[in-house]
Protein backbone atom coordinates (compact mmCIF):
# COMPACT_ATOMS: atom_id res chain seq x y z
CA UNK A 1 0.00 0.00 0.00
CA UNK A 2 3.09 2.37 0.39
CA UNK A 3 3.48 2.52 -3.47
CA UNK A 4 -0.21 3.65 -3.38
CA UNK A 5 -0.49 7.46 -4.28
CA UNK A 6 -3.37 9.11 -1.84
CA UNK A 7 -4.10 12.27 -2.21
CA UNK A 8 -6.11 12.36 0.80
CA UNK A 9 -8.87 15.39 0.95
CA UNK A 10 -10.43 14.56 4.09
CA UNK A 11 -10.54 17.10 5.91
CA UNK A 12 -12.57 19.29 3.49
CA UNK A 13 -14.01 16.04 2.42
CA UNK A 14 -15.30 14.74 5.87
CA UNK A 15 -15.84 18.46 7.55
CA UNK A 16 -19.38 18.21 5.74
CA UNK A 17 -19.76 15.26 3.12
CA UNK A 18 -23.62 16.18 2.16
CA UNK A 19 -22.85 19.34 2.06
CA UNK A 20 -20.74 19.97 -0.82
CA UNK A 21 -22.43 22.07 -3.48
CA UNK A 22 -19.60 22.50 -5.91
CA UNK A 23 -18.71 19.24 -6.88
CA UNK A 24 -19.99 20.12 -10.12
CA UNK A 25 -17.50 22.64 -10.90
CA UNK A 26 -14.92 20.87 -8.52
CA UNK A 27 -14.31 17.49 -8.33
CA UNK A 28 -10.67 16.89 -7.28
CA UNK A 29 -8.72 13.36 -6.96
CA UNK A 30 -8.31 12.16 -3.42
CA UNK A 31 -6.66 8.74 -4.46
CA UNK A 32 -4.32 7.91 -7.40
CA UNK A 33 -3.18 3.78 -8.37
CA UNK A 34 -1.32 3.95 -11.36
CA UNK A 35 -3.43 5.86 -14.10
CA UNK A 36 -6.46 5.17 -12.28
CA UNK A 37 -7.65 8.46 -9.90
CA UNK A 38 -10.53 8.17 -7.25
CA UNK A 39 -12.74 11.44 -7.36
CA UNK A 40 -13.93 12.88 -4.49
CA UNK A 41 -17.91 12.33 -5.55
CA UNK A 42 -17.17 9.04 -5.59
CA UNK A 43 -16.44 8.99 -2.05
CA UNK A 44 -19.25 11.20 -0.84
CA UNK A 45 -21.83 9.00 -2.50
CA UNK A 46 -20.59 6.17 -0.59
CA UNK A 47 -21.01 8.12 2.83
CA UNK A 48 -24.58 8.20 4.27
CA UNK A 49 -26.00 11.38 5.74
CA UNK A 50 -25.56 12.89 8.83
CA UNK A 51 -22.60 11.03 9.76
CA UNK A 52 -20.21 12.35 12.36
CA UNK A 53 -16.82 13.41 11.32
CA UNK A 54 -15.20 10.65 12.57
CA UNK A 55 -17.39 8.06 11.14
CA UNK A 56 -17.05 9.70 7.45
CA UNK A 57 -13.45 10.05 7.76
CA UNK A 58 -13.43 5.69 8.78
CA UNK A 59 -16.07 5.37 5.88
CA UNK A 60 -13.98 7.22 3.64
CA UNK A 61 -10.53 5.72 4.14
CA UNK A 62 -12.34 2.00 4.00
CA UNK A 63 -13.70 3.29 0.34
CA UNK A 64 -10.20 4.18 -0.39
CA UNK A 65 -8.58 1.55 0.67
CA UNK A 66 -11.09 -1.06 -0.85
CA UNK A 67 -11.13 0.82 -4.40
CA UNK A 68 -7.03 0.87 -4.17
CA UNK A 69 -7.04 -2.91 -3.57
CA UNK A 70 -8.60 -4.23 -6.41
CA UNK A 71 -7.01 -2.43 -8.67
CA UNK A 72 -3.87 -3.24 -6.98
CA UNK A 73 -4.90 -7.34 -7.55
CA UNK A 74 -5.43 -6.17 -10.80
CA UNK A 75 -2.54 -5.06 -11.67
CA UNK A 76 -0.36 -7.91 -10.26
CA UNK A 77 -2.59 -10.25 -11.76
CA UNK A 78 -2.14 -8.76 -15.12
CA UNK A 79 1.59 -9.07 -14.80
CA UNK A 80 1.86 -12.27 -13.07
CA UNK A 81 -0.71 -14.81 -14.69
CA UNK A 82 -0.34 -16.47 -18.09
CA UNK A 83 -1.70 -15.56 -21.11
CA UNK A 84 -4.12 -18.42 -21.07
CA UNK A 85 -4.83 -17.61 -17.11
CA UNK A 86 -5.89 -14.20 -18.72
CA UNK A 87 -8.39 -15.36 -20.80
CA UNK A 88 -11.83 -14.96 -19.30
CA UNK A 89 -14.02 -14.89 -21.94
CA UNK A 90 -15.60 -18.14 -21.51
CA UNK A 91 -16.73 -17.58 -17.94
CA UNK A 92 -17.89 -14.08 -18.74
CA UNK A 93 -20.16 -15.55 -21.30
CA UNK A 94 -21.23 -18.36 -18.69
CA UNK A 95 -21.90 -15.76 -16.12
CA UNK A 96 -23.51 -14.10 -18.82
CA UNK A 97 -25.95 -16.59 -20.08
CA UNK A 98 -26.65 -17.69 -16.48
CA UNK A 99 -27.85 -14.04 -15.47
CA UNK A 100 -30.08 -13.60 -18.25
CA UNK A 101 -31.42 -17.24 -17.74
CA UNK A 102 -32.03 -16.37 -13.84
CA UNK A 103 -33.71 -12.82 -15.38
CA UNK A 104 -36.05 -14.41 -17.56
CA UNK A 105 -37.00 -17.12 -15.27
CA UNK A 106 -37.80 -14.23 -12.53
CA UNK A 107 -40.07 -12.51 -14.90
CA UNK A 108 -41.59 -15.79 -15.90
CA UNK A 109 -42.68 -17.07 -12.72
CA UNK A 110 -44.03 -13.22 -11.87
CA UNK A 111 -46.07 -12.89 -14.63
CA UNK A 112 -47.83 -16.57 -14.38
CA UNK A 113 -47.41 -17.89 -10.88
CA UNK A 114 -50.79 -18.22 -8.84
CA UNK A 115 -50.28 -16.15 -4.61
CA UNK A 116 -53.86 -17.45 -4.18
CA UNK A 117 -53.48 -20.33 -1.66
CA UNK A 118 -56.79 -20.96 0.43
CA UNK A 119 -57.40 -22.48 3.55
CA UNK A 120 -58.45 -25.92 2.10
CA UNK A 121 -55.06 -26.13 0.20
CA UNK A 122 -53.40 -25.71 3.28
CA UNK A 123 -55.57 -28.22 5.27
CA UNK A 124 -55.47 -30.47 2.92
CA UNK A 125 -51.51 -30.39 2.70
CA UNK A 126 -51.23 -30.94 6.21
CA UNK A 127 -53.59 -33.69 6.48
CA UNK A 128 -51.37 -35.50 3.43
CA UNK A 129 -48.24 -34.82 5.40
CA UNK A 130 -49.40 -34.75 8.97
CA UNK A 131 -45.99 -36.70 9.79
CA UNK A 132 -43.96 -34.42 8.53
CA UNK A 133 -44.99 -32.15 11.65
CA UNK A 134 -44.20 -34.31 13.96
CA UNK A 135 -43.15 -31.53 16.94
CA UNK A 136 -38.96 -31.17 17.83
CA UNK A 137 -40.38 -28.90 21.09
CA UNK A 138 -43.75 -28.02 22.92
CA UNK A 139 -45.55 -25.28 21.57
CA UNK A 140 -47.73 -22.94 23.74
CA UNK A 141 -50.50 -20.06 23.29
CA UNK A 142 -49.86 -17.46 26.37
CA UNK A 143 -50.03 -14.60 27.84
CA UNK A 144 -46.43 -12.79 28.94
CA UNK A 145 -45.92 -10.26 31.78
CA UNK A 146 -42.23 -8.78 32.59
CA UNK A 147 -42.87 -6.35 35.99
CA UNK A 148 -41.46 -4.92 38.81
CA UNK A 149 -42.16 -7.05 42.13
CA UNK A 150 -42.75 -3.92 43.89
CA UNK A 151 -45.41 -2.38 41.48
CA UNK A 152 -48.52 -1.70 42.66
CA UNK A 153 -50.46 -3.16 39.51
CA UNK A 154 -48.48 -6.07 40.09
CA UNK A 155 -51.74 -7.77 41.44
CA UNK A 156 -54.27 -6.55 39.20
CA UNK A 157 -52.10 -7.54 36.30
CA UNK A 158 -51.89 -11.30 37.29
CA UNK A 159 -55.13 -11.93 37.77
CA UNK A 160 -55.81 -10.31 34.91
CA UNK A 161 -54.19 -11.79 32.76
CA UNK A 162 -55.38 -14.76 33.86
CA UNK A 163 -58.95 -14.43 33.23
CA UNK A 164 -61.11 -15.86 30.47
CA UNK A 165 -63.19 -12.98 30.28
CA UNK A 166 -61.88 -10.43 27.23
CA UNK A 167 -62.72 -6.98 29.49
CA UNK A 168 -60.08 -8.56 31.83
CA UNK A 169 -57.56 -9.10 29.31
CA UNK A 170 -57.86 -5.40 27.91
CA UNK A 171 -57.37 -4.52 31.03
CA UNK A 172 -54.32 -6.53 31.40
CA UNK A 173 -53.29 -4.87 28.22
CA UNK A 174 -53.96 -1.48 29.09
CA UNK A 175 -52.05 -1.66 32.50
CA UNK A 176 -49.36 -3.80 31.57
CA UNK A 177 -48.53 -1.82 28.93
CA UNK A 178 -47.88 1.75 30.77
CA UNK A 179 -46.06 -0.07 33.93
CA UNK A 180 -44.94 -3.38 33.19
CA UNK A 181 -41.07 -3.80 31.85
CA UNK A 182 -42.27 -6.65 28.65
CA UNK A 183 -45.72 -7.60 27.92
CA UNK A 184 -47.21 -9.76 25.18
CA UNK A 185 -50.60 -11.18 24.58
CA UNK A 186 -50.30 -14.47 22.09
CA UNK A 187 -53.23 -16.19 22.96
CA UNK A 188 -54.25 -16.92 19.79
CA UNK A 189 -50.70 -17.72 17.95
CA UNK A 190 -48.89 -20.73 18.43
CA UNK A 191 -44.78 -20.07 20.23
CA UNK A 192 -41.96 -22.58 20.05
CA UNK A 193 -40.95 -23.30 23.59
CA UNK A 194 -37.98 -22.18 22.68
CA UNK A 195 -38.78 -18.97 21.71
CA UNK A 196 -40.63 -18.16 24.70
CA UNK A 197 -37.86 -19.65 26.79
CA UNK A 198 -35.56 -16.81 25.39
CA UNK A 199 -38.16 -14.04 26.97
CA UNK A 200 -37.38 -16.01 30.50
CA UNK A 201 -33.42 -16.03 29.95
CA UNK A 202 -33.33 -19.93 30.57
CA UNK A 203 -33.53 -23.24 28.38
CA UNK A 204 -37.26 -24.30 27.04
CA UNK A 205 -36.53 -27.02 29.43
CA UNK A 206 -35.86 -25.43 32.24
CA UNK A 207 -38.60 -22.92 31.39
CA UNK A 208 -41.27 -25.99 31.11
CA UNK A 209 -39.98 -27.45 34.67
CA UNK A 210 -41.58 -24.17 36.17
CA UNK A 211 -45.58 -24.72 34.68
CA UNK A 212 -47.59 -25.12 37.09
CA UNK A 213 -50.92 -25.70 36.36
CA UNK A 214 -51.64 -23.18 33.87
CA UNK A 215 -48.50 -20.83 35.03
CA UNK A 216 -45.19 -20.19 34.72
CA UNK A 217 -43.48 -18.27 37.55
CA UNK A 218 -40.09 -17.05 37.83
CA UNK A 219 -38.35 -14.50 40.45
CA UNK A 220 -34.88 -14.11 39.80
CA UNK A 221 -33.37 -13.57 43.05
CA UNK A 222 -30.38 -10.97 41.68
CA UNK A 223 -33.19 -8.89 40.14
CA UNK A 224 -36.46 -6.82 41.25
CA UNK A 225 -38.60 -7.87 38.49
CA UNK A 226 -40.66 -10.96 38.31
CA UNK A 227 -41.77 -12.82 35.00
CA UNK A 228 -45.11 -14.73 34.95
CA UNK A 229 -47.12 -16.71 32.03
CA UNK A 230 -50.23 -17.37 31.75
CA UNK A 231 -50.64 -20.63 29.58
CA UNK A 232 -53.74 -20.87 27.28
CA UNK A 233 -53.02 -24.43 25.79
CA UNK A 234 -49.91 -26.04 25.39
CA UNK A 235 -48.93 -29.02 22.47
CA UNK A 236 -46.05 -31.08 23.89
CA UNK A 237 -46.14 -33.64 21.19
CA UNK A 238 -47.55 -35.46 18.31
CA UNK A 239 -48.21 -33.30 14.91
CA UNK A 240 -47.79 -30.00 15.25
CA UNK A 241 -51.26 -27.68 14.99
CA UNK A 242 -52.27 -26.72 11.57
CA UNK A 243 -52.48 -23.04 12.43
CA UNK A 244 -49.08 -23.23 13.56
CA UNK A 245 -47.66 -25.01 10.58
CA UNK A 246 -49.73 -23.17 8.27
CA UNK A 247 -46.79 -20.09 7.12
CA UNK A 248 -45.25 -23.30 6.39
CA UNK A 249 -47.01 -25.10 4.38
CA UNK A 250 -48.26 -22.14 2.17
CA UNK A 251 -44.21 -21.71 1.53
CA UNK A 252 -44.13 -25.07 0.42
CA UNK A 253 -47.15 -24.86 -1.94
CA UNK A 254 -45.41 -21.54 -3.61
CA UNK A 255 -42.43 -23.56 -3.53
CA UNK A 256 -44.39 -26.45 -5.48
CA UNK A 257 -45.80 -23.90 -7.88
CA UNK A 258 -42.74 -22.52 -8.72
CA UNK A 259 -40.88 -25.96 -9.86
CA UNK A 260 -43.82 -26.70 -11.50
CA UNK A 261 -44.13 -23.38 -13.62
CA UNK A 262 -39.97 -24.25 -14.24
CA UNK A 263 -40.68 -27.31 -15.59
CA UNK A 264 -43.24 -25.91 -17.77
CA UNK A 265 -41.13 -23.73 -19.10
CA UNK A 266 -38.34 -25.85 -19.95
CA UNK A 267 -40.15 -28.57 -21.23
CA UNK A 268 -42.08 -26.10 -23.67
CA UNK A 269 -38.98 -24.00 -24.72
CA UNK A 270 -37.64 -27.71 -25.52
CA UNK A 271 -40.81 -29.31 -27.54
CA UNK A 272 -40.76 -26.02 -29.35
CA UNK A 273 -37.05 -25.86 -30.78
CA UNK A 274 -37.70 -29.50 -31.40
CA UNK A 275 -40.30 -29.08 -33.26
CA UNK A 276 -39.46 -25.77 -35.14
CA UNK A 277 -36.09 -27.74 -36.18
CA UNK A 278 -34.39 -24.53 -33.99
CA UNK A 279 -33.08 -27.77 -31.59
CA UNK A 280 -31.91 -30.44 -33.79
CA UNK A 281 -29.77 -33.70 -32.26
CA UNK A 282 -27.89 -35.99 -34.46
CA UNK A 283 -27.93 -39.44 -34.17
CA UNK A 284 -24.26 -40.98 -34.85
CA UNK A 285 -25.32 -44.69 -36.81
CA UNK A 286 -22.84 -47.14 -36.24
Amino acid sequence: MRKILILLLLPALLGSCHTITSLVYDDPVVAKVGKNKLHKSEVVRFIPNLVSPADSARLAEQYINSWAMDLLYLDVAERELSKEELDVSAELENFRRSLLKYRYEHRYINDRLDTLVTDDQIRNYYEAHKSDFELKRPVLKLRFVDVMKDSPNINAILRMMTSQEYDDVQRADTLAKSTALRWFDSSDTWMDANDVAKYFGMEYSQLLSLLWGNTIRYEPADRADLMFAYVCDIRRSGPAPLDYCAPQIRDILMSVRKHDLMNSLERDLLDNALESKNFVVYKNEE
